[in-house]
């Protein structure tokens, strides 16, 4: 190295005209020089230039020798340089430059912590904090959401080797929360150390200011902010001496060997249990069908109870209420990313929330009286030019929801925001409530199917439902529509409407992109001896 560079001086001075370039072609020649000496070819690695010298220096220390090869690789939503540095063995390691010191010294110390806890984090093998870089363990190229993609293609089922990693994932995630958090230092937290009202009004002005002004969501200004102090409010009743993850999701979970690893908790904190719980399920374009999105919660309850003691019932309220605060927070990110940086492909992941919302708006509703809130999100789940606004690369699935019910007890209440759907009334129908031998049994029992199915005129009524459903699924398909309600009514809601929501159910079931859901409303008020009601999907 010092040859080459005396004979590029020497050279220099013989030669005026190449004088005032002398400097700059020393550092040159000393740069080339250096990476001969440590064994990188620098034109068959052109990332090593835009690398810090110092993360060369870690690996050799750290593997006992230099890099051979050296790959950029891509930061997702980071701002974070990352390069794969591979030894002549083929050895490797993840190099990382960040001028964000705080950030460095949160995620190197949680991973510390962690793995000494046993969890699946990333090693940390060396770090230089004054030249902010550290060399981590490579866990591979594959997160959970690219190997889930991949695997079910266009297939709404999640195949039972991703389940099982989904599975794996939320018990650790229980671990790192409840066992790891406790001796975490949490004065590494970055930016904050809890997940406190500060925290919540940041997300939720994030998702006013760049989702609801930037979409043109008509709102009250006051009366939003009021609704935004009582989620709050409610929220910080939660129990929150956990680790809060942050931002745990299937693109921070790395899959190697079949097994999940967890990557980019650096902005945790202390915080209440559902929320990571629901960043995974809500996990926008993963668009994990409902009925597993339930299996996983159930399989996190489970692991958490064994770790700490868990008020079911509460933690249901909490997980709505974080559900609500996390679909927000994403839905502010996809403006800021789309609307505001014009990065149109984050407005993808637009219709996946608005499927989110409208599904939780669904399920029970919020967990505290927010009418400013609820009637904005109500605008978002009924506009189409929000479902419309850029196309997806994957159909969302339509639900379809089959109620049957009571004339006498009322019409049914649709929950989704969308104030639509189709109401058919049975009592034309021959009634087999009009025989004892039926009282106590149901549509679903097969005494009443075929009686029923003995008359012409029922198999007509439903033959043309069919046909009037059909172009409404066919657009509601096409335009990423993600409800439709139908409802069956007769006198009792026991026998004719039961009938037909089966029926129909049946008919739908199997249609590539659709999942159905029946419910019975009156299913309480059937005699006690008559048939329990199921959920269909």
């Amino acid at each position: 190295m010092v040859l080459i560079s005396v004979l590029f001086v020497t050279f220099c001075k013989k030669d005026w005209v190449f004088g005032l370039l002398r400097r700059p072609i020393e550092l040159f020649a000393m740069t080339v020089a250096k990476r001969i000496v440590s064994g990188i070819n620098p034109t068959a690695c052109p990332a090593h230039r835009f690398m810090h010298a110092r993360l060369v220096e870690l690996f050799a220390r750290h593997f006992g020798a230099s890099p051979v090869e050296i790959g950029e690789l891509r930061a997702h939503g980071s701002d974070r340089k990352l390069f794969r540095l591979t030894a002549g063995d083929g050895r490797t390691a993840i190099g990382v430059e960040h001028s964000d010191q705080d950030e460095n010294a949160a995620f190197i110390g949680f991973s510390r912590h962690f793995r000494a806890a046993g969890l699946p984090v990333p090693e940390i093998y060396a770090d230089d904090r004054d030249a902010s870089v550290y060399l981590e363990e490579d866990l591979g190229d594959t997160t959970l959401f690219d190997l889930l993609q991949k695997e079910r293609d266009a297939a709404p089922e999640v195949p039972a080797s991703i389940a099982a990693i989904y599975l794996q994932s939320v018990r650790q995630l229980a671990q790192m929360q409840i066992q790891a958090g406790p001796g975490l230092d949490y004065r590494l937290c970055y930016p904050h150390s809890a997940f406190d009202r500060r925290s919540m009004s940041w997300d939720l002005n994030y998702f006013k200011y760049y989702f609801l002004k930037l979409a043109h969501v008509p709102f009250h200004e006051q009366k939003l902010e009021n609704d935004f102090d009582a989620l709050c409010g409610f929220l910080l009743q939660a129990p929150a001496d956990f680790f809060l993850y942050r931002d745990f999701q299937s693109r921070n979970i790395m899959v190697r060997d079949g097994q999940p690893w967890f990557i980019d908790y650096q902005g945790g904190r202390r915080g209440a249990l559902p929320y990571d719980l629901a960043s995974l399920l809500l996990d926008a374009k993963a668009n994990l069908p409902f009925d597993f999105r339930d299996q996983l919660k159930a399989q996190y309850l489970e692991a958490a109870s064994a770790l700490t003691r868990i008020d079911r019932a509460r933690f249901e309220e909490f997980y709505r209420g974080f559900s609500l605060i996390r679909i927000l927070q994403a839905m502010g990110a996809y403006g800021y990313r789309g609307f505001y940086e014009r990065k149109t492909h984050f407005l993808q992941s637009v219709p996946y929330a608005i499927r989110n919302l409208e599904r939780l708006l669904q399920d029970g509703g919020l967990p505290v009286d927010l009418p400013a809130l609820t009637e904005a999100l109500q605008r978002i789940v009924a506009s189409t030019r929000l479902r419309e606004i850029v196309p997806v690369s994957a159909g969302l699935g339509l639900g379809v929801r089959i109620e049957s019910f009571s004339y006498q007890q009322g019409y049914p209440v649709d929950a989704s925001g969308h104030g639509g759907g189709f109401v058919f009334d049975c009592r034309a129908l021959p009634n087999p409530g009009r025989e004892a031998r039926f009282a106590g049994l149901t549509g679903r029992d097969p005494e009443v199917v075929t009686w029923l199915q003995q008359y012409d005129e029922v198999g007509q009524f439903l033959a043309r439902i069919r046909v009037l459903l059909e172009p409404t699924l066919e657009t509601y398909q096409k335009r990423h529509f993600t409800h439709l309600s139908v409802a069956f009514g007769c006198t009792a809601g026991q026998h004719r409407s039961v009938y037909c929501a089966e029926a129909l159910a049946q008919s739908l079931r199997g249609r590539l992109g659709i999942t159905v859901e029946v419910h019975h409303r009156e299913a309480d008020r059937w005699p006690a001896h008559a048939g329990s009601p199921t959920q269909g999907s």
